[in-house]
């Protein structure tokens, strides 16, 4: 829970707070203070995970599972309010827990970015604009929590053509700058779907998407044999097989060969693709997919990495960092071996993303959403507020 301060640096950077909850619903809140002006950081502060209940986990489910039979056709399903308030209240939790470890109020807070859970998205495709529904009520946590709030982050993207994902690579440009590592450098997230980040040491160049699935088609396959909610140290992928066809019919699939910007649905694959196979096999095979993934990712860059760094919860699947690194050739770094909070970053990001909202900086560009010219976004609500503004 210590913090990281960067030398003289200004002291009008403010205090922001993040909040993270991931498809792969892993059970817990990430949560993360940050010092920072919105382009540079001043100082990573305490940080946390806050775990949710299994009958929480539940209720998120069934509203991803709805939100999928639901498909932005009629009316939203009923399972999104139930869903948005079990949000409000494990958000507020993990808030109130992590202002008291860290001996601060909401007034020492000049703002919370919520990105809330993503329960359905679709990338721009034939012409037609991409939507995205992330379920997260941020004037109800504002007034709950007695602090502004940032949310719905996507949106404006979206509504100006952009595939809305992935948004966090500033924020790993800003980590990438405060910890002094020297472009070029990548940064590769593993969260429910993977994200790749290539950072030639200017914002506006930045080069990020989506790569393919991480830990959600895996975490699906053992939650759904009965195995646990997910597959813990890569046990059950390191005891099974690689199915190599039918690995290759999966990589056939039209997203691996497009260029980017490029974006993914968490259930764009999922567990069905490893029907039939036994439990490890398949476990080692959706491994293998999302390595490979990566190792496709690679054809895409302007400048291949020789070094990756790899943050989010696919971080700690040894199974799966061998299979990156045996299929991309590069060399793997844990973001802790360069002085960074793994299970922080997403949150982090969001904390500051919330301040660049705030200045109207932009969250998005080119190169990362494919939008036509670097774009803001976010709405603001405020504790005695109850209608969000765009920020």
């Amino acid at each position: 829970m210590h913090s990281l301060k960067h030398p003289g640096y200004a002291e009008e950077a403010l205090w922001t707070l993040g909040l993270m909850t991931g498809t792969a619903l892993d059970g817990a809140v990430d949560a993360a203070l940050l010092r920072s002006d919105g382009e540079r950081i001043a100082e990573l502060g305490p940080w946390g995970l806050f775990p949710y209940s299994a009958e929480e986990r539940v209720t998120l489910a069934e509203a991803i599972n709805d939100a999928r039979q639901w498909n932005f056709v009629g009316p939203e399903p009923g399972s999104f309010r139930p869903a948005e308030q079990v949000l409000t209240d494990i958000h507020a939790q993990a808030i109130t827990r992590l202002l008291d470890q860290a001996g601060m109020k909401p007034a020492d807070i000049h703002c919370a970015g919520l990105h809330g859970l993503t329960v359905l998205h679709q990338a721009p495709k034939g012409g037609q604009r991409g939507r995205t529904r992330q379920l997260g009520d941020g004037a109800a946590l504002a007034r709950r929590v007695g602090m502004p709030v940032i949310h719905d982050f996507r949106s404006n993207d979206v509504g100006a053509g952009g595939q809305g994902a992935p948004l966090a690579p500033v924020y790993h440009a800003a980590l990438l700058a405060f910890s002094g590592i020297a472009p070029p450098a990548a940064v590769l997230n593993l969260g429910g779907v993977a994200n790749i980040t290539c950072w030639d040491g200017a914002t506006e160049s930045l080069a990020a998407f989506d790569t393919g699935p991480a830990n959600g088609p895996i975490n699906e396959w053992v939650e759904r044999l009965g195995l646990g909610i997910m597959d813990r140290d890569g046990a059950l992928a390191r005891a099974g097989q690689v199915d190599e066809a039918r690995l290759a019919h999966w990589l056939a699939h039209e997203f691996f060969a497009a260029p980017f910007p490029k974006s993914l649905d968490r259930y764009d694959f999922n567990a069905d693709l490893a029907k039939g196979l036994s439990a490890a096999d398949g476990a080692a095979s959706l491994t293998a997919l999302s390595a490979a993934g990566i190792q496709r990712a690679f054809d895409h860059l302007p400048t291949r990495p020789a070094t990756l760094i790899l943050c989010g919860g696919g971080r700690k699947n040894p199974a799966l960092v061998a299979e990156i690194t045996a299929r991309t050739g590069a060399r793997i770094m844990q973001a802790e071996e360069v002085g960074w909070r793994g299970d922080a970053i997403e949150a982090e990001a969001f904390a500051f993303l919330a301040a660049r909202s705030l200045r109207q900086l932009p969250l998005s560009f080119p190169g990362t959403t494919g939008v036509t010219a670097p774009l803001s976004g976010g709405c603001l609500s405020l504790p005695g507020q109850g209608i969000p503004a765009h920020a």
